[in-house]
């Protein structure tokens, strides 16, 4: 893919997880500025990829927060854009991926940092980020509805599209079977 590095596993030794490496043009140098700095400080997180304007850091929902205000305060990353949720059925786990840029650090306005926590199915819990970035309320809220990912210590976690009487599973779950079909 066009403007994507390549991510190679480290040595075991180093620690330090995935290492970013050159790839294809479209000037990655800042991104993979942004992924060697989260590295640095949390050397137990994954990189999934780095791009020329996007990269994608996976943390375990123990240490999601605390990269979260580091990734808000030492990096500038001060908006929230959406919160996404995604149903690994196969692999009987969970994603959520916050989206996330910069809206007060010049230099940054067109880059963005996803960074995402994998849960299982049966144990969907995950701590909010609303204290890290208010703007994630109501997407934690759709994403609890959707998919049923509770977010531990969200103000105010309650239904915000379902109709009230939905009595089903959430409906974006891979398991969830329309009654019309």
């Amino acid at each position: 893919m066009a403007g994507e590095l390549s991510v190679q596993p480290s040595a075991p030794t180093e620690g330090k997880g995935p290492t970013p490496t050159a790839g294809p043009p479209g000037n990655p140098s800042r991104t993979k500025e942004l992924a060697d700095k989260i590295l640095d400080h949390f050397p137990a997180v994954k990189i999934d990829y780095v791009r020329a304007k996007r990269v994608k850091v996976t943390a375990s929902p123990e240490a999601i927060k605390e990269v979260a205000v580091f990734v808000r305060d030492e990096l500038g990353f001060d908006h929230i854009g959406t919160v996404a949720g995604t149903d690994y059925i196969q692999q009987n786990e969970m994603e959520v991926v916050y989206f996330v840029g910069s809206v007060s650090r010049p230099g940054q306005e067109d880059l963005q940092v996803c960074l995402a926590e994998r849960v299982k199915r049966d144990a969907l819990v995950v701590p909010s980020l609303v204290d890290v970035w208010l703007g994630a309320d109501y997407h934690e809220r759709e994403t609890y509805e959707m998919l049923g990912i509770t977010f531990q210590g969200h103000p105010d976690l309650r239904r915000l599209l379902l109709p009230e009487d939905w009595n089903d599973i959430p409906p974006l779950r891979k398991d969830y079977t329309s009654p019309g079909r």
